[in-house]
């Protein structure tokens, strides 16, 4: 449990990824940064995410490349030589980062509390963060910022991005009317809507008046995906699918006027940078991992999905209980549609 922390001169986040972590993670160390700007933070992080938070002021980036594999380590190491922290927030509960962890000198090592360190982080710490009763994830977060006298508010991000990329997202997409982003494909395919129900949303936008951009990764998946979205669709797509980068995609998410996608990073980009998101949610609690700022407008079969496999609601089960299985298109469209008449009056 935490004692009385002074507040830090150097500070060293660990958390390596993914996307949507991230972004909640920099609401935090923004908050961190406000009331003590003379605090020297150090952030150690993966290669992809370095793409989209390096320019973020005042914080000194050391990328660490998982896919070097034990080289990563090695690497880690030498960048550390020599360097000595106040304090480490050790904010990933994974074996991989835990080893990172010896790699980085601090006099005091905050994690998660005992029942969220899993993977046995709570034996390369010496201090937990306070218990929390069923926190979204960027609360859990904010708990770090917290133990070292940080009186954290409502979340506001300013995030890396500019001119450039704003100029990018006026070129590629048309300026006639405004425009929707359907950004479609998770990390893992059971998560994914099916391309026919995108297509339907996207169809029922279009008529409403609005441009649909799809927008993703360079990978096979999201580009079959997002092809598939269009042969269905029975008007014409924007596909932007593998053009961006993330600085880029920022600028994108900025302009809508929503973006429909599942448990995926640029749900929680967009809502960097306010923009309305329906999240599409079977998988995992929406209430944990689903848009901070948008729980009103999430697209749900959770509840439905735990209590059919478990037996019991999700306030019964351990807060990261996750629904197994092909669960996706019990989202239906009118769900979808719903929620965009609301957000679009």
């Amino acid at each position: 449990m935490l004692g009385q922390i002074p507040t830090p001169k150097s500070l060293c986040i660990l958390r390596l990824s993914a996307i949507g972590d991230v972004c909640h993670a920099v609401a935090m160390v923004q908050q961190i940064q406000k009331q003590y700007p003379e605090i020297e933070i150090t952030w150690i992080l993966g290669k992809v995410e370095h793409m989209l938070l390096k320019d973020l002021p005042g914080i000194d980036f050391i990328i660490f490349d998982k896919s070097k594999g034990f080289a990563a380590f090695k690497e880690l190491k030498v960048a550390m030589n020599g360097r000595k922290f106040d304090v480490l927030f050790h904010m990933q509960a994974a074996l991989r980062a835990s080893i990172a962890s010896l790699c980085i000198s601090a006099k005091i090592k905050i994690g998660f509390d005992r029942a969220r360190a899993r993977e046995g982080q709570w034996l390369f710490t010496n201090r937990k963060v306070a218990p929390q009763k069923n926190p979204h994830v960027l609360e859990g977060f904010m708990a770090f910022a917290n133990a070292i006298g940080v009186k954290t508010e409502a979340p506001h991000w300013l995030m890396p991005f500019g001119e450039n990329e704003r100029a990018y997202a006026k070129n590629n997409i048309p300026q006639d009317k405004f425009y929707t982003v359907i950004s479609a494909a998770a990390s893992k395919a059971e998560r994914n809507w099916s391309p026919k129900k995108y297509a339907q949303a996207a169809d029922y936008l279009s008529n409403k008046g609005y441009h649909v951009v799809l927008c993703g990764g360079p990978a096979d998946l999201e580009v079959k995906l997002a092809e598939d979205i269009t042969k269905h669709a029975n008007v014409e797509l924007i596909n932007l699918v593998g053009k961006t980068n993330l600085k880029q995609l920022m600028a994108v998410l900025e302009s809508a006027k929503l973006v429909i996608a599942p448990d995926t990073g640029p749900t929680h980009m967009a809502t960097t940078v306010e923009t309305p998101v329906i999240g599409l949610y079977a998988h995992s609690n929406p209430r944990r991992t689903g848009p901070y700022t948008c729980q009103k407008y999430v697209a749900s079969v959770y509840e439905e999905c735990v209590l059919e496999q478990h037996g019991k609601p999700s306030e019964q089960l351990p807060w990261n209980t996750r629904a197994k299985g092909e669960l996706m298109n019990r989202i239906t469209v009118d769900m979808v549609t719903n929620k965009i008449d609301q957000i679009l009056l």
